[in-house]
């Protein structure tokens, strides 16, 4: 237990918290832990996990990008508009267009921190407006419910009838979110960009002498974020019905702070997907229970807010020598 804990510590810690909380939940409240409650939190924790998996590449890689959801609202647009051309389309095509467009404004952000060689915080500061004030401006802030069958239509993967007659079931968004996972996976763990990512993100400078192209890994980083950006655009509005230009507004923060929570260091060079699942999945179940208990949504962003202010404060401090400096101070 003991090397358990100093090898996947954050990951065990998260996995104790999680199940706390949700004994916790499932004791004040009797809507908690019932199979409809669950499902429809994987259902609606989708879109954030499959946000979240392209945040976690970028903070291994040492950036920082906060501009992902104005641009997976672009994307809807462009998805729609395109889609309106052209007759209707299927999935693959909206995918694709997705794809193109997500990486593409994932590529903008690249190019602006390398070329100009200005950090990336600023740089997606300054597209998250750019971004955002262009599509309110072309749209004008009118919403799209005019979209293909295909796109709206509900697919279930699993449904199943409790005893009260109400129905639990999981849908396609989940079954997204899962392959986004799982490609994410692979390419941080199982092959050689991966690892560059995690060199690069550690010592971009000790990186660069060893010839890992910085370019490359700076696309590549934002570009994965952009192409989950599209497809987490296109999944909301799956979930949705609807295409509407601030719906994801604000995203952001819960999604940054689910990922640092789950062990990336704001400074690059660490961070796992299981870990990025349990930081969704205890900001979610957070909000859920808040939600269940009658409690101000604000409580949420004051938790939200704390957790982003100790991600920072303990980025660079392993827990285990804030706990050894605890002891030696409580022992003095």
């Amino acid at each position: 237990m003991p090397r358990l804990l100093r090898s996947h510590s954050t990951e065990t810690w998260l996995v104790i918290i999680l199940l706390s909380i949700c004994l916790v939940l499932s004791l004040v409240s009797d809507q908690f832990f019932t199979l409809a409650n669950l499902f429809n939190l994987l259902n609606t924790s989708s879109t954030n996990l499959i946000f979240a998996v392209g945040l976690l590449v970028v903070l291994i890689a040492g950036g920082i990008d906060i501009s992902f959801a104005v641009a997976a609202s672009v994307v809807q647009y462009v998805v729609a508009i395109a889609l309106m051309h052209i007759g209707g389309g299927n999935w693959v095509i909206g995918l694709s267009v997705a794809a193109v467009a997500g990486i593409g404004l994932g590529a903008v952000n690249a190019a602006l921190i390398h070329y100009f060689r200005i950090i990336s915080i600023v740089v997606t500061i300054a597209t998250f407006n750019v971004y955002f004030g262009l599509l309110m401006f072309f749209t004008r802030g009118v919403s799209i419910y005019n979209l293909p069958e295909w796109w709206t239509h509900r697919m279930v993967l699993f449904e199943y009838q409790q005893a009260n007659g109400s129905w639990a079931e999981l849908t396609l968004p989940v079954a997204v979110m899962a392959v986004c996972v799982l490609a994410t996976w692979l390419l941080i763990r199982h092959s050689t960009t991966g690892r560059q990512l995690y060199a690069f993100g550690d010592n971009p400078e000790g990186a660069r002498r060893l010839g890992i192209n910085i370019a490359a890994m700076q696309f590549i980083a934002f570009g994965w974020l952009g192409l989950m950006a599209g497809i987490a655009g296109l999944v909301q509005v799956h979930y949705a019905q609807e295409v509407v230009p601030n719906a994801l507004i604000g995203r952001e923060l819960d999604v940054l702070a689910a990922v640092v929570l789950g062990g990336a260091r704001l400074g690059g060079g660490r961070g796992t997907v299981l870990g990025c699942i349990l930081g969704v999945l205890l900001v979610s179940v957070t909000q859920n229970g808040l939600n269940l208990l009658g409690i101000s949504p604000y409580a949420f962003k004051m938790i939200i807010g704390a957790v982003i202010l100790l991600a920072i404060t303990l980025s660079n401090a392993p827990l285990a020598k804030i706990i050894a400096g605890l002891r030696q101070r409580s022992r003095a």
